[in-house]
């Protein structure tokens, strides 16, 4: 496929507010879809279905590809009433979501997945290696929305990692938004110093969350596997989005050898998770919290 026409094709979208769905024709990417409706009328952002190809695709190949897209587009945007525009770049997915969105800046990216099966087991999580490369916010999802109207109740967990902090901007934006419930899950541990770490994480997001107004709610977890209580507890709150970040400086030991973020994002219960990346870039989240 001509490198021109490519890049062309991936400038197509307008400017403005946009939310990218990953698309690949599949029902986790009309459930991701369906997120990112939602979402999209609450805050007023255009959809940008992200389509990768084989960078040696045939040019007829293409045509056939980009002819099925435009009719989901029109599809689409005639169902739902929203402006839905797409995007087609060369690539793997594992590298190309990542370069598009870190170059066009959407305020979010709904990915979907079916969770951890069969090899992914063994290599990790391929969400989650996706995730990785990006400075924009992730929402993972393996099923549809319960309802169209609110994301009532978020589990945000806080540990000793100084990186807590960056996800309070996303904890914030919906909490304005979806008039959400936040749920701080806090990690218990014996060690004073990761404890005092993990409190000073606590009472800055509390600060924040009151400063802006968004419901909250304190609970303590036993020691114990982070990631595992973290579904536990989502479980028994009937959450409908858990929002985590990702390891800092991931490697692929961390996929191979299990980092937890994986297990939640592809968890067995399919509660949709929110994935920040360390030192990710919140300028379009600061704008709705601000502007």
């Amino acid at each position: 496929m001509e490198k021109e026409k490519v890049e062309a094709q991936q400038k197509s979208h307008p400017d403005g507010e946009k939310i990218v769905v990953t698309w690949d024709f599949t029902n986790v990417a009309i459930n991701a879809l369906e997120h990112a409706v939602k979402i999209s009328r609450m805050v007023n952002s255009s959809i940008v279905l992200l389509h990768i190809i084989d960078r040696a695709i045939k040019t007829s190949d293409y045509k056939k590809k980009e002819d099925k897209l435009k009719l989901e587009v029109a599809r689409i945007s005639e169902k739902y009433d929203l402006e839905v525009t797409y995007s087609m770049i060369p690539g793997t997915i594992f590298t190309a979501i990542s370069e598009f969105v870190n170059e066009n800046e959407p305020s979010l990216v709904v990915l979907g997945t079916h969770g951890m099966k069969g090899m992914q087991k063994v290599t990790g999580s391929w969400a989650l290696k996706v995730i990785v490369g990006s400075k924009v916010p992730f929402i993972v999802v393996q099923d549809s929305p319960r309802d169209m109207e609110k994301y009532h109740n978020i589990i945000f967990p806080v540990d000793f990692r100084s990186e807590n902090k960056e996800k309070l901007k996303m904890a914030i934006f919906m909490g304005k938004y979806f008039d959400s419930k936040v749920h701080i899950l806090k990690a218990v541990t014996h060690d004073k110093s990761l404890l005092k770490k993990t409190n000073i994480n606590l009472n800055f997001a509390i600060k924040y969350l009151i400063q802006n107004n968004i419901e909250y709610k304190i609970h303590s977890l036993p020691k114990g596997n982070l990631a595992k209580q973290t579904i536990e507890f989502a479980n028994e709150m009937n959450a409908d989005l858990i929002l985590i970040m990702t390891t800092k400086n991931i490697t692929m030991a961390d996929f191979v050898m299990g980092a937890q973020e994986q297990y939640i994002i592809g968890n067995s219960s399919k509660i949709p998770v929110c994935c920040i990346n360390p030192r990710a870039s919140f300028a379009k989240v600061a704008q709705f919290m601000y502007g």
